[in-house]
Parts: C-alpha cells; structure tokens; sequence
C-alpha cells in the first residue's frame, strides 16, 4: 500500500533552481528532506543561504518541517520521492543521462514497500520508464508498479522570475497506474495553488514538456533567421516586429542568444528518442542549428562594424556585459555568452566581461572567465550588452559613453537602449 496524504514523507533529491523551491513549499505542509549530494549546498541551506537567489531567507525560515541532507541513508524515512536533477548534454550533444541514473541507482538503495517515485527533470518520452525505474529495480530487487510505483510531473521553474514561482505555474502529473497518477496530483495539488493538469501516462507528461521548450526554441530560431536577413536588407529588426506585433495573433518573440538548461537543450532529448526510432527530425534541428550559429554571428557584425570605424580588431578591447544565460538571475548554465567570448578570442579580441550577478568563482570554474570587479573609463573600443540585467538598463548613455574610447562600436543584442544610442542591433 502506497502513503497517504497524512502519513507523507517526501524526500527531494537535488536542490538547484527546481528542487529547492518545491521543498522549501513542501516542507510548510509535510515532514520534507532536501537531499542533495553537494555537502557545501547542504550546509548553506541549513544556514538560511540560497546562492541561486531562488529562495529568500525568510522562505527558507517559514518551511519548519523541511530538513536538509547529503547522507543517503536518510532518506530510507521517506515514502514520496521527488528527483530533481540536472539533465544536461554531452559534447556531441546528446542527451546525458548519467545524473538521473545515479539518481535511479541511490533510491534503489533506499526504496521500500509502496513507495512513489516522481521525475521532474526534463527527459524524452520513455525515458523514465525505459532508462530510469529498471535502475531502481535493479539495486533494490523490488518490482515497478507492484512493489514500488513512479509519475512524472515535468518542471516548470523559471530562473530569476520572481512572478511566477513553483506554487502559481500548472502543474503537469501523471502516474503509474490510475490510482497513483490520481494520488500524485492530490499531494501536488495540496501545494500547487495555480492548479494541476493530470496527464494520461507517463510518456504524455515528458513529451508535453520536452515540446514546450521545442516550440520556444523554434520560434525563437525563426526571429534569429529573420534578424540575419532584415540585417542584409539594412532594416531595424526591432522596428519590424513591433509593427507585425500590431495584429492579435504575432508572437512576441524577439532575437537573441539561446542558453540556459531548458530551450537550448531539451530539444536534442526529443530528436536523439525521434533518431532512435528511425525519423529523422528537419524542423527541430534546423532551428538548433541557427540558434547555436549566433554568437559567431554576433562577433562577425561587431567586427565588421569595428573595420567600418577604422578601430583596429586585433587586440582591441571589448566590453561583454551579462555572463548569465538570461536577465537578473545567477544561473550560468549554458550560457551562449561564452561562444561570443570563444569568438573574440579567435580575432585576438580581449574579452572583459563583466556581470554583477555572477559568483566570480563559478565563472572561473565553468568557463575559465575571468570577471572584471567594474569597468574602467574610456577603456574600450566596443561593448557588447549580452545580457538585460536591471543594472545594465538603468546605465545612460553618457555612462555608456564614459567608458569607450573616442571611437567606439556600441552593440545593443537586447533591445535595451534607443536605436540611435546603439551602433549594431541584433
């Protein structure tokens, strides 16, 4: 017999952007254990400290039936499983599962009789039945769907946005079986004030969400295409959009740059499952293929822009506002700053880049960038705003200016200042 609503235990294991949320929601209503194999995030946590700025001190104050862990036995007092772990790619940009596998693996551990596992992190449709449970059932000699049962309610977190939290966004479930799927969404239901959407299987619920990031990243490679051609025809691509954006029914996509952990890399777990099964995908990896192009894009416009100017490319000094992969957050996560940095780098260009939400520490550590502490006056020959960081849009032109040399290129990738303040617009 599985648990029920009043005897629940919930074990989150891994507390990034999504797990620590959800504990945190969690563990105002349910005994909670935030799991997570970091011991040095562990001990922040206990401190009343969220680096990922997701959660605020007073939040993590106001959840008194959460504790925190990195000790696996631990978790053998829980009987509601959540895994909220990284689902990255690899170099060849496939889908790596390792994370989610070990994940599997360290619950088979501990798992008993009637426990429910749910997957929140992103996968493609099969992998948590295909790829997942059999670890578990493996390492604990247990049955699925028998002895143990699964869900998957895909992850709806989005960094740094401070409107729409784990408790206001719909929430995704589905189960094993009906019984589960319907008890699933009655715990995630006791916490989800926005509502939640029960999805007919498991494979309904991670293809519904793998598509969500698909979509996002298509419409977004068609706005890059189109930014690349209105540039050859010399129309602002800005001005043409907020034309078309006049009827009802245009998309409010802009250009830009697209990282993070979701949009740039969820759509690569739904082609490798579509290879598998013999299609092969044109739409889908066209528009991976334009989106990854546009920091080398980036670079040959500023470039080109710098030679019109007569300023010297080689060795010039080149202001990189933002590091994140988006706006007022500190998650760098696949950020495409750093194909603009590679870029530079190959003209001989010298990168500063400078980004006051980022744990300097971290961007060594990921990217061997080196922050600059603030930019210096009349240092560069051209700045780059990558990133539209509050700060970075309260600058006025005058403060911009200061820091250029007399001549200079000012590239606006994010639409943040007047068009006649910028040289380059995307």
């Amino acid at each position: 017999m599985h648990a029920s609503l009043t005897n629940l235990k919930i074990g989150i294991i891994g507390l990034g952007y999504v797990g620590l949320p959800l504990a945190v929601e969690f563990g105002k209503k349910y005994k909670t254990l935030g799991f997570d194999i970091n011991q040095k995030r562990v001990e922040e946590l206990k401190a009343g400290e969220d680096f990922t700025l997701e959660v605020s001190k007073e939040e993590l104050a106001d959840s008194p039936l959460i504790e925190y862990s990195c000790n696996v036995d631990d978790l053998k007092s829980c009987n509601f499983y959540i895994v909220t772990v990284p689902t990255p790619i690899d170099e060849y940009k496939q889908p790596d599962l390792t994370p989610l596998i070990k994940a599997s693996q360290m619950l088979g551990s501990v798992v008993s009789q009637g426990d429910i596992i749910v997957y929140e992190s992103t996968v493609y449709p099969g992998a948590t039945e295909e790829a997942c449970l059999p670890e578990v059932e493996k390492v604990s000699g247990l049955t699925f769907n028998q002895d143990f049962f699964a869900g998957y309610s895909p992850e709806r977190i989005n960094p740094g946005d401070k409107e729409h939290r784990v408790t206001n966004i719909l929430k995704v479930t589905s189960g094993s079986n009906e019984e589960i799927a319907e008890f699933i969404d009655s715990v995630y239901a006791s916490i989800i004030t926005a509502g939640t959407y029960k999805a007919s299987s498991i494979k309904v619920a991670e293809a519904a969400k793998v598509i969500e990031n698909t979509q996002r990243d298509l419409n977004i490679a068609l706005v890059n295409e189109l930014a690349v051609i209105f540039n050859k025809l010399g129309i602002d691509t800005e001005e043409v959009l907020k034309a078309a954006g006049t009827k009802w029914n245009f998309l409010p996509f802009r250009p830009g740059l697209v990282g993070g952990h979701c949009i740039g890399v969820d759509p690569y777990y739904l082609t490798h499952k579509a290879q598998a099964i013999g299609y092969n995908p044109e739409v889908i990896l066209a528009g991976r293929r334009i989106n990854d192009a546009m920091g080398e894009y980036v670079v040959s416009q500023l470039t080109k822009a710098m030679i019109k100017k007569k300023i010297q490319v080689n060795d010039a000094n080149v202001l990189v506002m933002g590091l994140t992969f988006k706006e007022n957050c500190p998650d760098v996560r696949n950020t495409k700053v750093v194909d603009i940095l590679t870029e530079l780098a190959d003209y001989d260009i010298n990168a500063h880049v400078y980004d006051p939400w980022v744990n300097p520490e971290e961007a060594m550590h990921e990217y061997g960038v080196s922050l600059i502490e603030k930019p210096e006056v009349n240092k560069y020959d051209a700045v780059i705003f990558a990133v539209a960081h509050n700060e970075f849009k309260a600058m006025t032109i005058e403060e911009i200016k200061a820091l250029m040399k007399p001549q200079h290129v000012i590239y606006d990738l994010k639409y943040m200042l007047d068009q006649s303040a910028a040289d380059i617009r995307l």
